[in-house]
């Protein structure tokens, strides 16, 4: 065969490659079809991830606002407050959420100290110490319903990448029939 030949059948094999398009498709689908898998992966993931975060929001609140209803808590009841998380966070696991409930009391300068604390797997805070309030609540002699919750998020898919993400709620509540509530005795 001459190189001129040879040349020409080289030029009519590319054209011919140029022209078909019979495996384009294919080839396209190969390429985007693991890209379309981590956006839909991703999506679920942050979907997952967004309502959970929005169960411990409701999960602070609802706490809160459970214990804000009352004047005094005794021990059983203080139980039942807590435990009511494991519901508001329902369908997701209860396992592992630290929830806290404290009482914040001001002084003349608006400084906060803690009255009473219980926590449900976790640590209360202590009695007495010290609490950095937000500006806007920093107000004299007043009392505050601190409820906290904690909420360790693991991804299914995704926990090579980002591990265990703890979640993290707080809220303050007034009392509502009294200017404070007392606490149980213990917790």
């Amino acid at each position: 065969m001459t190189p001129a030949r040879t040349l020409f059948a080289i030029r009519s094999y590319l054209r011919n490659f140029a022209r078909d398009r019979g495996a384009v498709a294919a080839v396209e689908f190969a390429i985007i079809l693991p890209l379309m898998l981590i956006i839909y992966l991703g999506g679920v993931e942050l979907g997952d991830g967004m309502a959970i975060q929005y169960k411990v929001t409701e999960t602070a609140r609802t706490v809160t606002d459970l214990g804000s209803q009352y004047t005094s808590i005794n021990t059983a009841t203080m139980s039942s407050i807590l435990g009511a998380s494991s519901t508001v966070v329902a369908p997701y696991s209860s396992a592992g959420m630290t929830v806290t409930l404290s009482e914040v009391t001001t002084d003349a300068n608006g400084a906060g100290t803690i009255t009473w604390s219980c926590s449900l797997n976790g640590t209360a805070h202590l009695i007495n110490s010290s609490v950095t309030l937000p500006t806007n609540l920093q107000a004299a002699n007043i009392s505050l319903l601190w409820g906290e919750v904690t909420y360790p998020y693991t991804p299914s898919m995704g926990y090579v990448v980002t591990g265990t993400i703890n979640m993290y709620q707080t809220t303050y509540f007034y009392p509502r029939l009294s200017t404070t509530v007392a606490g149980p005795a213990s917790c």
